[in-house]
């Protein structure tokens, strides 16, 4: 899958459930399919407030990948706006760029949580793309 929208604070919610159907083949159970649409927010709503400062011409694009052999699923958010100056300082809970906005600085820290594997990406003035990925198993999935 591969969408590309506008850095609008609505379309936070279209990747959401874009995202949720892009899922469905695998059955998730409810708690894993929630974890993930929290982190799918959590990347787009920072592309929006953070990396395009609330400028809604700037584009985010999400693409996903499904193997359903091994359940995996991998995901990357990616804008290319103001980038991101320290990942290490962006990183640690509470941590905001933003504090103006009462952000609560715990994005990357839930993100991280709630997926097996993040990667970010980042250049100042280039932009920056999350790679997420969550590896669903037996234990996360419908049972029939």
């Amino acid at each position: 899958m591969n969408l590309q929208f506008s850095a609008r604070s609505e379309n936070e919610s279209f990747a959401r459930v874009a995202i949720a159907a892009f899922l469905i083949p695998l059955d998730p159970d409810l708690d894993a399919l929630t974890e993930v649409k929290t982190v799918i927010s959590e990347a787009v709503t920072n592309a929006i407030i953070h990396g395009y400062n609330g400028d809604e011409e700037g584009i985010v694009t999400l693409t996903a990948e499904l193997d359903m052999d091994s359940g995996r699923i991998e995901i990357e958010v990616r804008d290319e706006g103001c980038g991101i100056r320290d990942i290490e300082e962006a990183c640690q809970p509470l941590f905001t760029s933003k504090p103006e906005l009462e952000r609560s600085g715990m994005g990357f820290t839930i993100m991280d949580n709630f997926m097996d594997e993040m990667i970010i990406e980042s250049r100042v003035g280039i932009g920056t793309t999350v790679k997420i990925s969550k590896n669903f198993s037996k234990n996360n999935l419908m049972v029939h």
